[in-house]
């Protein structure tokens, strides 16, 4: 486990939200029509956002209806699966958010605030740099992978220090230097924060994540995460030390000021993460592995040894006009350009699956290597 004294500010500003009466706590429920039921009493229920209350059979009624958490929306499959996936990082404890944009945007403005510095990989993602920003906490942002430049940039004064970085850039598909960012961390008692949106449920024993693939799950002060990417279904979650997580229940958002996902996309959440995923992870490695050698065979740079695959192009027309030649034959591979890309290195970003049989890996190859061909591309 991380060192829990970096973070015990966070129980002094949640004992001062306990003193002035403004500290928030969760009520576990569960919905059905006009009623909720807490605690084994069965009450009215006024305060869902179900307006129309439109008929949609027994069970979708019940697991449909939905408000804030903090209201009447905490139905009891939000706390078996927050401790699954408490469990499954290793940490205290978890909260679910309806997105994993969300979960980014509400857990770092929730810590990090005036007065603290947030060191930031300049490749990270959207959300990241958007909660960085609503933190009012000075950003720093240090060159990709570079520990010289973190090292550097963490000298500076300030409360509390965060470095937050993804497992896996979405882009570019490698891993963050997640060891030596952790022992950096450690020196410098900075709180490390990992958005593993793309990891998760995919590296790692049992697909516990980037950090667990690279041996240092335990020096992780806060995960972040997605339910939609590995785990294909819907939602975000956080993990952390209970501190961490009260003080996002109370300051959060983007987690206060919204619904709740509504129970049967928590229930689908859940059956997929108790599903055999392991042998779902054991094809996905196969055909990265199949699908990368054979690229690489064709002609093109292949660097990315994750799921994600990016075939740098550079300029966004070419870009594309390769896209559409993929699309014409039957490939789908969206062509990233600039906002999301450096200005001159669009790409296509394959993201593979297990979806994909040896036929449909094989059918694809071929169409690469024609574009291959036909555009004389130099990835």
């Amino acid at each position: 486990m991380a060192s829990k004294h970096k973070l015990r500010f966070i129980d002094l500003e949640l004992q001062n939200l306990k003193q002035k009466n403004l500290y928030r706590e969760l009520r576990y429920g569960t919905v059905s029509g006009s009623m909720i039921t807490i605690n084994s009493k069965e009450l009215i229920n006024l305060c869902s956002n179900d307006y129309l209350g439109i008929p949609t059979g027994k069970f979708r009624l019940r697991q449909l209806q939905s408000s804030s958490r903090l209201v009447s929306g905490n139905d009891e499959s939000y706390r078996k699966f927050e401790s699954k996936l408490a469990k499954h990082k290793s940490h205290q404890n978890s909260l679910i958010y309806p997105t994993g944009y969300m979960a980014n945007l509400g857990s770092i403005s929730a810590i990090a605030k005036k007065g603290d510095v947030i060191l930031s990989d300049e490749l990270n993602h959207a959300s990241i740099i958007e909660a960085c920003r609503l933190s009012d906490a000075k950003i720093s942002i240090y060159k990709h992978n570079d520990m010289e430049d973190l090292k550097k940039k963490l000298k500076q004064t300030a409360k509390n220090k965060f470095v937050i970085t993804e497992g896996i850039f979405s882009m570019d598909g490698d891993m963050s230097s997640l060891k030596q960012i952790t022992e950096i961390s450690e020196k410098s008692e900075a709180i490390t924060i990992v958005d593993d949106a793309h990891g998760d449920f995919v590296k790692g024993n049992d697909g516990k994540g980037t950090p667990n693939h690279l041996g240092v799950a335990k020096k992780i002060d806060l995960y972040i995460s997605s339910l939609s990417k590995g785990l294909g279904s819907f939602g975000g979650y956080v993990s952390s030390q209970n501190n961490v997580i009260d003080m996002c229940v109370n300051k959060s958002k983007s987690f206060i000021y919204t619904s709740a996902l509504p129970s049967v996309l928590i229930e689908h959440s859940m059956k997929r993460f108790e599903s055999d995923r392991e042998k779902q992870r054991k094809k996905l490695e196969r055909n990265v592995n199949h699908i990368s050698k054979e690229l690489k065979q064709i002609g093109f740079e292949i660097r990315s040894n994750t799921h994600i695959i990016p075939i740098i192009i550079g300029e966004s027309k070419l870009a594309m006009t390769v896209g559409k030649f993929l699309f014409d034959n039957g490939v789908f591979a969206q062509p990233i350009r600039y906002p999301t890309v450096p200005i001159n290195k669009a790409r296509l970003r394959l993201s593979i699956t297990a979806w994909l049989s040896n036929r449909d890996i094989e059918r694809s190859l071929e169409v690469f290597e024609k574009a291959y061909r036909k555009f004389v591309i130099n990835a």
